[in-house]
């Protein structure tokens, strides 16, 4: 991609010493390896609002559907000043064309779910959402989302930032001019990665695609992307991708040899078993793509979904 692609992002994770307590949480996988290919966008909601560095801890009080953000030595009541930032932040984030964001785990700012809320007794429960993150997610309800401490996680690592390119290349379309056919031909390269998530969404998909002559452009546009952040919300798992890597073994059924064939089966079945990783049989995929020249399946981003150097699907 010529440009990089926009991540808004905990400013914290950079490296920056923002944190209550003067420190930071430098993630490297973000900066080092993310990093090529993503320029980030940094919120802190905490220094941005107007909070000192180093400065008292915060937590959530209250119901977990409407805490207040406090300080609890001070008794401090932090809310309303982060809910104006808030909505100045917001209104500004909304030029940036932002293709996801990155939160900060366990923040009660910043964290995008399980984050303690303590209760009138002073009990915590971990049933809440940072009061940035909530407002973020509500504004841009679309938007791939994570937090560093989930992206721990290969399969939720690769999940995340698959959408965060899926959602680059929505923008990249939307940009070039909202017509049926631009439209058609999105869908049509995604098909078999939207299908790796799942099958009925797909299906969905493919008859809205079908229909596009019924609905005015705006209004299918934008039940597309609902339905596409729907389907790319799902978890892939082992069993989707076997699905769709004998899916595209059968476009092959009259190029492959008996040995060709054979290999590809054993591959498959090794992956699924959990002795290879995904990598595997896509890269054997692939060279068979070359090969015996298949234009359509060259064409589709299953195969190709994000940089190879990311080795996303090494560990999946």
């Amino acid at each position: 991609m010529p440009e990089k692609i926009k991540l808004g992002i905990s400013t914290c994770l950079l490296g920056e010493k923002v944190r209550y307590d003067g420190g930071h949480k430098l993630d490297r996988f973000l900066t080092d390896t993310l990093g090529r290919y993503v320029e980030y966008v940094p919120v802190c909601p905490e220094v941005e609002c107007g909070l000192p560095v180093p400065r008292e801890s915060l937590r959530l009080e209250g119901s977990p559907e409407n805490p207040r953000l406090v300080a609890p030595r001070s008794g401090t009541d932090h809310t309303g000043r982060m809910r104006s930032w808030a909505l100045e932040r917001l209104k500004e984030l909304e030029g940036e064309d932002l293709c996801g964001f990155i939160f900060k785990s366990k923040s009660p700012s910043s964290g995008m779910e399980r984050i303690k809320v303590y209760s009138g007794k002073g009990i915590p429960a971990r049933n809440g959402v940072g009061i940035w993150a909530r407002m973020f997610m509500e504004r841009f309800p679309l938007l791939p989302v994570e937090d560093e401490g989930r992206l721990h996680d290969p399969g939720l690592r690769e999940n995340f930032i698959e959408r965060v390119f899926v959602f680059r290349r929505w923008r990249e379309t939307v940009a070039g001019g909202m017509t049926p056919g631009r439209l058609v031909e999105f869908h049509t390269r995604h098909k078999l990665l939207i299908m790796s998530h799942g099958v009925e969404l797909y299906r969905e998909l493919g008859r809205l695609v079908a229909g596009s002559g019924k609905d005015d452009t705006l209004t299918l546009y934008a039940a597309y992307l609902e339905l596409l952040a729907r389907a790319l919300g799902l978890k892939t798992t082992v069993k989707k991708n076997v699905n769709v890597l004998y899916h595209l073994m059968g476009y092959f059924r009259k190029d492959l040899s008996g040995d060709e064939k054979q290999e590809l089966l054993e591959i498959i079945g090794s992956y699924a078993r959990g002795h290879l990783p995904l990598i595997v049989p896509v890269t054997l995929i692939n060279h068979y793509v070359r090969k015996y020249g298949q234009p359509y399946l060259g064409s589709q981003y299953y195969l190709n979904p994000h940089p190879l150097e990311l080795k996303l699907r090494t560990h999946v």
